[in-house]
């Protein structure tokens, strides 16, 4: 009466598990391989040293010389990392000098004030350098030479804070010492939030037509309502301004004057402060921001980077940022930094180099190359071939192959990536391929897809002349003609994901097993925390592989450059980074993934990496003859009329390392209690004897600790018919 319990591959959440007969249900950290489930490989940090912020992008390339470099930016930080080490290759907005240090005492909080206006906003990073006349302090030259905070406070336009790693206990400064500051590119937040009415913006907001000019005269009190600028031409005629980090409201603009008038001071729940001559002053006319409500859905925007590789030199651009260049080739390269590209574009959303023909390509970019205000969502500008640094690589000619382009469907360019013959470019709403073509045209636009919009940024990946993406409504694929993907665990995906947290989704591909896996913050998160996997090696069109799972990563490389897939993970808790002293915006971990079967840290703590895989239920029906009476064995898959009875298992792993957990949970109805059998199973199991009784049986397999490993082969039952009660 043995019989074999057979299982198509793949997750059904698409039904019950009632209704997922002969089919895997759920699971976690598994995969497909030949149609037969096994536990995914594990993962080992690389390198000593935990990561400033959360990690968006991942890049590898070698130079001519065969160094493997690889890129990680996070929202704070873009670093390198190259044999077995981190370097910081962060680019420097400007560098202030003549810096002085105030403290006091039983405090550790330490007020720097800078010669002229600084631009920081709280959580900037700032490096210290050239650090000299402190003493009798619990703080020293050495305490800050050299070494990089996270701004604690904004006080002025020209004062900000930080918080040290321990507090004052000698004599506190008083405006002491001197020093350089070298003030690090804002990436953009650790998070992506959102919301509608009150307070659903971020501190600072996001304008339209973010103007700045300066101050012509300080302000030296907090009631003063005139403000006298150096130029109000661009201002609106009534509005908001922002002057370090105080909001000041203004009902009058006289442009002969240039004079503000008329307004509040210290709105939007800000802090009144005095102002130097030749601060900094923003319009935020369209900010919104807290203590305001908003008229409709608002997004901030995570700090996310976009990575690629020029020959030897790493393209590098903040999202809705610049772009910089950092040359890998020199062999001190490590000791450089990251430098903006002259000439460039200054504001847009992506960046590409195209292949093989060589041109750096914008998206979502200015209009006119510089200035910040044209920036258009749907402009597209691209250099003059093997051109990317001159003073005229992007300036249109007809000695030149630069060039622009601006696309029609769709609000935003969400995102590109390079394919086998094309650039793949997604709006919100459609799809274009970007050929290159020569002269005098340099590339063609066509329009392949509608209503297939691209859900986030990263949210894409091409494989072997494919691409696959995650759009608003579903999975879809285009490999010469545009096809919505079949997806047995869409309802579940699409049921719990954190659509507000969208340009978080991050697709990375895992050629080693055929797998593409979409990494997405569910519900009630806005940390990444689940995936879902397709495998295109192994699936069909009447069968296609799905699986989900809790594998958390916030970018994710392939192995061409180094063997094995590299990926991130974030902990927003943890703040404790080897770099950033006052960091409080979370650590990344930079892991090699598929290798061994653990996880393993720094110092070589290991963790179990837990896996399981459960079927759908499974009943029986008994056959009968023309007289009614029953012959043969029963057949799974029935419709459930009579009792089962399982007498014994028998466990068939092609592979298994240590223990494995077998559970056999029982029902009576779809809508029972469930009742769970467990059984211990080793390489050397044979078989186990049993006594179960009931209508619906599901099967789930799992390891419960370090080093254990499992791919099933066929599990057999004995089974009996026990009548219908």
């Amino acid at each position: 009466m043995l019989q074999k319990l057979g299982f198509a591959p793949g997750f059904n959440k698409q039904v019950t598990e009632t209704g997922a007969e002969g089919q895997w249900f759920d699971g976690d950290n598994v995969r497909f391989r030949y149609g037969t489930p096994e536990k995914i490989g594990g993962w080992s940090q690389l390198g000593d040293s935990v990561l400033t912020g959360a990690a968006r992008a991942v890049h590898h390339w070698e130079n001519n010389d065969s160094v493997k470099y690889a890129a990680i930016g996070t929202n704070r930080i873009l670093y390198v990392y190259s044999g077995g080490t981190y370097y910081d290759i962060h680019p420097i907005r400007t560098t202030l000098t003549g810096a002085n240090f105030s403290s006091t005492g039983g405090s550790a909080a330490v007020t720097i004030t800078c010669s002229g206006v600084h631009g920081l906003i709280e959580d900037d990073i700032v490096l210290f350098d050239s650090v000299t006349g402190l003493s009798g302090s619990t703080f020293t030259n050495a305490t800050f030479e050299d070494n990089k905070f996270m701004v604690t406070s904004v006080p002025s336009a020209t004062t900000f804070t930080i918080t040290m790693a321990t507090v004052e206990a000698g004599t506190p400064l008083s405006t002491d010492g001197s020093a350089s500051v070298l003030c690090y590119y804002n990436v953009g937040p650790s998070q992506q939030l959102g919301g509608f009415g009150w307070g659903t913006a971020n501190w600072g907001g996001e304008a339209s037509a973010p103007v700045t000019t300066t101050l012509a005269s300080a302000l030296t009190n907090t009631v003063d309502t005139t403000i006298v600028l150096t130029d109000s031409s661009q201002f609106p005629s009534s509005g908001e301004i922002r002057i370090g980090s105080e909001d000041i409201s203004f009902t009058a603009n006289n442009t002969g004057t240039n004079t503000l008038s008329g307004g509040a001071r210290a709105v939007n729940g800000t802090s009144p402060s005095t102002h130097s001559s030749s601060a900094t002053v923003t319009n935020i006319s369209d900010f919104v921001a807290w203590g305001e409500a908003s008229t409709a859905d608002f997004t901030i925007s995570p700090g996310l980077w976009v990575l690629d590789n020029f020959g030897q030199k790493l393209i590098a651009l903040i999202y809705n940022g610049a772009c910089f260049e950092w040359d890998g080739a020199p062999s001190n390269a490590t000791a450089t930094r990251a430098t903006i590209i002259p000439n460039a574009p200054t504001k847009s959303r992506h960046v590409i180099v195209s292949t093989p023909d060589r041109h750096l390509v914008f998206f979502g970019t200015e209009t006119k190359v510089g200035d910040t205000t044209t920036q258009d969502d749907m402009f597209i500008r691209f250099s003059d071939q093997e051109s990317i640094d001159q003073t005229d690589s992007y300036t249109v000619t007809a000695n030149n192959t630069a060039g622009t382009q601006r696309l029609a469907d769709g609000s935003r360019i969400m995102g590109a990536i390079k394919g086998r013959d094309a650039i793949y470019v997604w709006t919100d709403t459609a799809l274009f391929l970007m050929q290159f073509v020569g002269a005098p045209f340099t590339f063609s636009f066509q329009q392949v897809g509608t209503n297939c919009g691209l859900l986030g940024k990263n949210a894409c990946i091409e494989v072997d002349g494919a691409a696959y993406w995650m759009s608003e409504n579903g999975f879809f694929t285009y490999d010469g003609q545009l096809k919505s993907m079949p997806c047995l665990v869409e309802d579940f995906v699409y049921d719990s994901i954190n659509t507000t947290a969208r340009d978080l989704v991050n697709a990375g591909l895992n050629n080693l097993f055929g797998e593409i896996t979409w990494f997405y913050c569910n519900s009630g998160s806005n940390v990444v925390n689940r995936q879902v996997t397709y495998n295109y090696l192994d699936s069909t069109t009447q069968r296609p592989i799905w699986t989900t799972g809790s594998l958390a990563r916030t970018a994710w490389q392939d192995s061409a450059v180094f063997g094995l897939p590299h990926a991130t993970y974030y902990t927003a808790s943890d703040n404790n980074s080897f770099d950033v002293t006052g960091n409080t915006d979370g650590t990344t971990i930079y892991y090699e993934q598929e290798t061994g079967t653990d996880q393993v840290n720094a110092g070589g703590a290991v963790t179990a990496v837990i896996a399981n895989i459960s079927s759908g239920d499974f009943d029986i029906t008994q056959r009968r003859s023309n007289t009614g009476q029953t012959v043969g064995m029963p057949d799974l898959r029935g419709d459930g009329e009579f009792i089962m009875r399982i007498s014994r298992f028998i466990p068939d792993f092609i592979d298994q390392t240590g223990n494995t957990s077998i559970k056999f949970k029982t029902r009576i109805y779809p809508n029972s209690s469930q009742v769970t059998n467990t059984f211990t199973c080793t390489s050397s199991t044979t078989k186990k004897d049993v006594r179960i009784r009931a209508r619906q049986i599901a099967l789930e397999v799992a390891n419960t600790a370090s080093g254990e490993d499992w791919k099933l082969g066929t599990f057999r039952l004995d089974i009996h018919p026990g009548g219908r009660r």
